[in-house]
């Protein structure tokens, strides 16, 4: 594995492109915790088969899996699908995988530190030593130099615009759990130096019972330059209902790196979704990990999914709004097909969904 490099994308020329923008290829992990996954994770997989199969129809998919699992995920994975060995702890790639930057003829990979969404202060898990190798390992699969990051990130808390603009939430970067020696104010200086943005537009808190302390993905995200998507919730009762109106009010205030007011597009909310009896019978409990409790309510969102080359894949998670959310997202994406994928409520008993379980590798611009 090759040493990172000294300095910073900033310094060097590289800035993190839009999920919009042109793709080469997309990460995933294979899952197989069954602490995380219900049923020996055997229905986890079958949707995150689809996942690749539906991301593969417009971008290539590389899956990584744990060697023990290599044989049953290309028995379960259309041929297509690349599979190469990668040792993971689970299988959320968004977050422990690189983000990658660009410049002009080259492309490299800002590795963050991992530690389970909060280490031993409300991790989900121990240990996750694998999980913060991972970022590494992809870089050298993709030939890609890497920056270590000194900051505890997970890619999934935050989401850039390509041209300079950020979107985070308080309640993920500023928690106790990630990063306690730093404040709001070096937490940016950190962003704008390995992401080369310089508007931070904070958001509050995240989706109500989000275990990853409220990361972005399953709130708000660019569209593209200067429309963002925000999952929206129409009940006073329900504890999203303020956190909603509170993103919504803070977005329609913000001016992104450009100057520019942000047009902001409401998502509707899946359920409230809540754990079965039945789902939590299927996991089994591990000392030292968070559990996963009958009627625990799901983190659901539209908002968490996944834009490829020509391509938008949707999860599916609720017959009384899928449809709508559908509608809503290719309304968005005029030029891309709009995909819903069925069966992602199994992706959402782990934790979270579409995006989370992906890291896209964006194309290398012209030199």
């Amino acid at each position: 594995m090759s040493a990172p490099l000294p300095s910073t994308p900033r310094a060097d020329g590289f800035r993190m492109p839009g999920e919009f923008e042109p793709q080469t290829r997309v990460w995933m992990l294979w899952p197989h915790r069954t602490d995380t996954w219900r049923d020996g994770a055997r229905p986890a997989q079958e949707a995150f088969a689809r996942v690749a199969e539906a991301i593969n129809a417009a971008t290539p998919v590389t899956m990584g899996a744990a060697p023990g699992e290599l044989e049953r995920a290309r028995a379960t994975l259309p041929a297509a699908i690349d599979i190469v060995p990668l040792d993971s702890d689970d299988a959320w790639m968004r977050d422990v995988g690189p983000t990658f930057v660009t410049a002009p003829g080259e492309r490299r990979g800002v590795d963050w530190i991992f530690n389970a969404w909060g280490g031993l202060d409300g991790g989900i898990y121990a240990p996750w030593d694998a999980d913060d190798a991972v970022a590494a390992r992809v870089c050298e699969f993709e030939g890609a130099a890497r920056y270590r990051a000194p900051l505890i990130l997970e890619g999934g808390a935050i989401h850039s615009d390509g041209e300079g603009t950020l979107l985070t939430t308080e309640e993920c970067l500023l928690n106790r759990n990630r990063n306690p020696q730093l404040d709001r104010t070096a937490i940016e200086a950190a962003l704008r130096e390995h992401l080369a943005v310089d508007a931070i537009l904070w958001l509050g808190a995240g989706a109500a019972n989000d275990e990853t302390d409220g990361h972005v993905d399953n709130l708000a995200c660019f569209a593209r330059p200067g429309v963002v998507l925000v999952t929206a919730c129409d009940d006073s009762a329900d504890p999203q209902f303020a956190i909603s109106r509170d993103a919504i009010t803070r977005l329609r205030g913000f001016r992104d790196a450009c100057g520019r007011e942000l047009e902001v597009v409401e998502l509707p909310m899946p359920g409230p979704l809540f754990l079965t009896a039945e789902e939590a019978a299927g996991i089994v409990a591990t000392p030292g990990t968070q559990p996963r409790r009958a009627g625990d309510r799901l983190a659901g969102s539209y908002a968490n999914y996944l834009v490829t080359n020509d391509r938008v894949v949707v999860p599916l998670l609720d017959e009384r709004t899928d449809d709508l959310a559908l509608a809503t997202l290719a309304g968005v994406f005029p030029g891309r097909e709009v995909v819903g994928v069925p069966g992602c409520r199994e992706i959402l008993l782990g934790g979270g969904n579409i995006h989370c379980i992906t890291q896209q590798v964006p194309a290398i611009p012209a030199a």
